[in-house]
């Protein structure tokens, strides 16, 4: 890993160089940018491995960013980090919603912030054909999934989904009948003692569902335990 292009937005011009010298530190290329506005040129012109988004900018700000790179296709599969400040819960389920790949929430951790990276460029090297150790497609209820290729279809129709919905959604099809609480999806995807809450997990459920249509009603909850696939 290294060497791959980071974005990093932020109007704070202490947390921009912080955050700048942390991942330099790591070998990335930064590029850095204070406003909504010039990070959504970058991002077009300059097309990033990731983007870390603080979601407070003054203009445009980071959920309007995170909506406007998700709806063009030239920017869609962009993986974004949001940088969130406490008690913006909300808004971060907001930015899970619209196709955001992870949070930090201030003021961070410069290894946390390295370690959520590294998931997330894990994640999309996976998912253009890197190393994983699923082969063959998985069919069920509908729905197909193939893991090298990061397709999914329901109803023979192609569907798109985040890296996160993906992986969830790969883990239910593999366990079909199997439980999974919240925290032991949290864990499954992303690694133990990941900061998330129960909520956001229920959003990318609830995305999900609605994005497999018809085929939805084959992830089912199971009240006051989690989630799991009909067998």
């Amino acid at each position: 890993m290294a060497n791959e292009t980071i974005l990093v937005v932020d109007d704070e011009a202490d947390i921009l160089e912080l955050v700048k010298v942390t991942l330099e530190k790591e070998k990335y290329h930064v590029v850095c940018s204070a406003s909504g506005e010039k990070a959504l040129e970058i991002a077009v012109s300059q097309p990033p491995d990731i983007i870390v988004l603080d979601l407070m900018l003054p203009g445009i700000d980071g959920l309007d960013v995170t909506r406007k790179l998700k709806n063009n296709t030239a920017t869609a599969d962009i993986p974004i980090i949001m940088l969130t400040a406490k008690g913006e819960e909300s808004d971060v389920i907001t930015g899970l919603e619209l196709g955001a790949d992870d949070y930090v929430t201030k003021p961070f951790s410069p290894k946390v912030l390295n370690a959520r990276i590294r998931s997330v460029l894990r994640r999309k090297q996976a998912g253009a054909g890197g190393i994983v150790d699923d082969t063959k497609a998985i069919s069920m209820h509908g729905i197909t999934i193939t893991p090298t290729k990061h397709t999914v279809e329901a109803d023979s129709k192609k569907i798109n989904l985040t890296p996160s919905e993906f992986d969830i959604l790969l883990l239910l099809l593999k366990h079909p009948g199997l439980v999974f609480t919240r925290w032991q999806i949290v864990d499954a995807i992303r690694g133990e003692n990941y900061a998330v809450t129960d909520r956001s997990v229920d959003v990318q459920i609830s995305g999900l569902r609605k994005k497999l249509g018809a085929c939805g009603t084959c992830i089912e909850t199971v009240r006051g335990v989690g989630y799991r696939l009909k067998e």
